[in-house]
């Protein structure tokens, strides 16, 4: 048995603070802002976020995968729509995403309803995909069992002889889905752990903005 005592990583908080009176009004514009300072930290895939799935029985499970775009509706990202993740979003259309960036000592989470992006939003996503990403989507049966690595590579390269010549086409099982936020809370780590936590709710199209405790 593997039994570790871990009490005493302690990691003091006192990079920033944030409090009402400097939180924008609209939880977009204040993410916004808090990923441009990420993105300027240098920090590594500052786009990862933890997505939270349920299934039907209420089972979680969670990932990590990347946002690829963000507007005035929501969180997007992409996958395979025959995915463990697609399975529960399909009987489960509700989730929560977690950004974390460490270097910042912050953290976002956002929950709320999902629902996949047009056809024309995945194919133009999917064209500006590396072509070994592109071809990765075809070889791959997400979340499906497989003999093997071997298979893998089988598979990629029967899809890279059969698309060496052209362009390769956005499988149909094979897009993005869009989180549409209902509620953000933005966490600033502080000293001796009194955090600061602001909480961004919707009713109908407002915004209320509350503190909680740490």
């Amino acid at each position: 048995m593997v039994r570790k005592n871990l009490a005493y990583l302690r990691q003091e908080y006192a990079a920033a603070t944030f409090d009402e009176t400097v939180a924008h009004p609209h939880p977009f514009s204040q993410f916004g802002h808090w990923f441009d300072q990420a993105l300027e930290s240098g920090i590594a895939e500052p786009n990862a976020m933890t997505l939270a799935t349920a299934d039907r029985e209420g089972k979680p499970r969670a990932r990590v995968v990347l946002l690829k775009a963000l507007d005035e509706n929501g969180f997007v990202f992409y996958t395979n729509y025959r995915s463990d993740k697609a399975a529960e979003l399909k009987d489960n259309p509700h989730a929560s995403l977690l950004f974390l960036w460490l270097d910042l000592q912050r953290q976002v989470r956002v929950e709320g309803r999902v629902e996949k992006v047009s056809v024309k939003e995945s194919d133009e996503y999917f064209a500006l995909r590396p072509k070994g990403s592109q071809i990765g989507a075809w070889a791959s049966p997400q979340s499906k069992e497989i003999t093997g690595r071997h298979f893998l590579e089988q598979q990629f390269r029967d899809f890279e002889k059969k698309y060496e010549a052209g362009e390769v086409p956005r499988p149909p099982y094979w897009g993005g889905f869009r989180l549409i936020p209902e509620r953000m809370e933005f966490w600033q780590g502080r000293q001796s752990r009194l955090h600061d936590r602001l909480v961004y709710e919707k009713s109908g199209s407002q915004w209320t903005i509350k503190r909680l405790a740490p």
